[in-house]
Order: C-alpha cells, then structure tokens, then sequence
C-alpha cells in the first residue's frame, strides 16, 4: 500500500471512537503540528461510537468522517469468530479486526483522501530502526496492547502513528481533563465490542444459524460423565459451568467439534510444553531462517515465557516452552517477543 502523490507529509487520518485514548491522540497530534481529519468506523448497529466521536471532533476543531462498515465487519471479524467457536476454537476477534478494519480499511480511507498517516489510541508504539520499523510495548505495562498487533508489516508501521506509545494512562486521562474534553472521565468497555455481556453462544446462534447441539462430557478416563450444552459454552481451562460432580475439580482440556466431545481433566492435564501454530506473521516480513529464542505470550493476559520458536514451513511455527504451560488454547494468538519488540505471531492450532 503506497500513500497518494498528492499526500502531504503531515496529514493523519485518526481513528476515532468517541472515547479518552483516540480523542487525546488527536489532542497530541495537534499540539505536533499535524492536519487531522477524524474517522469513525460504524461496525454494530445502535453503537453510538458516531455521534461520540463527532462531537469529540467538534471540540477539537477537525474534519470528521464516518464510514458505514457493518456489512464487513460482520462478513470478516464476527463470520470468523462464530465459526471459529463452531470448530471448537476460542478466537480473539481483536487481531483479526486491528488487521482488516483498523490497519487495513482505515488505510485505505486514508489513502483516498491523501493522508500520509494513519493514527490510533493503541498503547504500543512503532520505531524506524535502521531500515526496519520495530512495533514495541508501550510504556504502560498494565495497557499495553502490542499482543493484538502482530500482523502489522513494514509497508504498514512506516504509515502508522501511535500517539499514546509512551504515556500512562492517568497521563492520558489528565491531558484530556486539562483541555476540557468530555471523554476524559468516559469508562472503558471491557467486553468484545459485538458480544455484550458475554454471551457468546447467542452471537454465534444468531449470526451463522447453527444452534450448538448438546454432546458427551469425557472424563479423564475416558468415560462420559455427563451432557454438555454445545461446544460454543466452552473454552479450554474453563471450570465454571460444568455442572459435574466428581472426586476432584474438573477443568476442560479439549474441545472436539467433529465428535461435539468437551474433555474434562484435572488441573495438571492442562499443562502443555510445546505448541503449534499457524497464519504466523513477522514483524520484519520475512521468516527466520533459524529457530529464535525468545519469550511467548499465549493470550493478552498471559506472562511471557522463555521459550524456543522453530519454524516449520512458510506461516507455521512449533514452540517450544522452558516450563509447561497451562491452558494452551487453539484459536488463540501466540506472540513472540525480544525483550520489548514484536517478532511475530501465529494462531494456535
């Protein structure tokens, strides 16, 4: 993707939600000396993002654009993420919608109005080093949101601006009190922006049409111990919810959508040393001719852990961990670090 001849170097489309990170963003933007324009991506019906963000734009005196992508949000991001669970995989929508909606639409948009930049209020931050770009952590360990960008690429990091990279996020916060802004005191949502409350398994149904049939609960000897509601219900390393009685607690160690099995183990079944993963992206675009050492982390809450990464084929890696770990989940995003910087990631098979 290559911007337009008629781009001026210091215009920035910014993305904007209506809430404190993206309405700062474009406040240190400002204060840089960029021309901002303001972009809202309408992606659920009644989410009332628009009229948040327009009214954050008025305040800081920039053009505003709202572009209507519902039909492709619910075509990529929530398509994947309900036939994922279908496949009795636990997907994490916010890699697939930071690379198609975010880092891929927004781009686009940016282009056909002559946009040199793109900015977010992602807490990470994009470093020329030499001829490479690096995608680092942010400075705020606690908000840190590098894990969800693994499969940005050069051509993208050269255009992309992250604002918040090296603040905290009671700096951000008092920034947008300081200017007045009304997002300063707006609360974070701490749900997938689709499935309000949690309540995946009624997505899921309502989207693809396919209601999860009831199946057998295997137990640690393989002896079925009870009926299970449909795999949507469950996840690997789950307890709550079973509804099954036995000598010691029971915690899901699989999900098998071909038998619609969910297996049940104790806790020491869940530990796994190894992994393998596929759709493996690397941040310097090219795939390492050799295995890495490096640290894993395989979900966003997750400590890293020293592990080996082995390439095995054009997109796909076998990692290796120093110590087991627990609840090793397919469809979840495994992701490489040296020290600080972004290797790469894949999904976990």
């Amino acid at each position: 993707m290559s911007a337009s001849p008629e781009t001026n170097e210091n215009t920035v489309l910014v993305a904007m939600s209506g809430g404190v990170d993206s309405t700062a963003a474009v406040l240190l933007l400002k204060q840089a000396g960029y021309r901002c324009t303001g972009c809202t991506m309408t992606l659920l019906d009644g989410s009332g993002a628009a009229g948040d963000a327009l009214a954050a734009a008025g305040r800081l005196d920039i053009p505003f654009r709202e572009l209507d992508l519902r039909r492709m949000f619910g075509e990529t991001v929530v398509r994947d993420f309900a036939e994922s669970y279908l496949r009795g995989r636990t997907p994490n929508p916010c890699v697939l919608c930071n690379r198609v909606m975010k880092f891929g639409r927004l781009l686009d948009e940016a282009d056909a109005l002559g946009c040199r930049y793109l900015a977010t209020g992602h807490y990470a931050r994009a470093v020329k080093c030499g001829d490479l770009f690096e995608l680092r952590k942010a400075a705020d360990p606690a908000k840190d949101q590098s894990y969800f960008l693994y499969t940005l690429t050069q051509e993208r990091l050269a255009r992309i601006l992250f604002p918040l990279g090296e603040m905290r996020k009671e700096q951000v916060r008092e920034l947008a009190r300081a200017a007045g802004l009304d997002a300063a005191g707006k609360p974070e949502s701490q749900d997938i922006c689709f499935v309000p409350g949690g309540d995946y398994a009624s997505v899921i149904e309502r989207f693809s049409g396919i209601s999860s049939a009831p199946g057998d609960f295997i137990g640690p000897d393989g002896q079925v111990l009870g009926r299970h509601r449909g795999i949507v219900h469950y996840t690997v390393g789950q307890r709550r919810g079973l509804g099954i009685a036995w000598k010691c607690p029971l915690y899901v160690t699989a999900v098998d959508a071909e038998r619609n099995t969910v297996s049940l183990g104790t806790d020491d079944a869940l530990y796994r040393r190894t992994l393998e993963a596929d759709g493996v992206s690397w941040i310097s675009g090219a795939a390492p001719s050799s295995d890495v050492s490096c640290r894993v982390r395989i979900r966003y809450r997750h400590a890293e852990q020293p592990a080996r990464v082995i390439p095995t084929g054009h997109d796909t890696v076998c990692v290796e961990f120093e110590e087991p770990q627990r609840a090793v989940t397919p469809g979840q995003s495994a992701v490489f670090y040296g020290g600080d910087a972004v290797l790469g990631g894949g999904i976990i098979r």
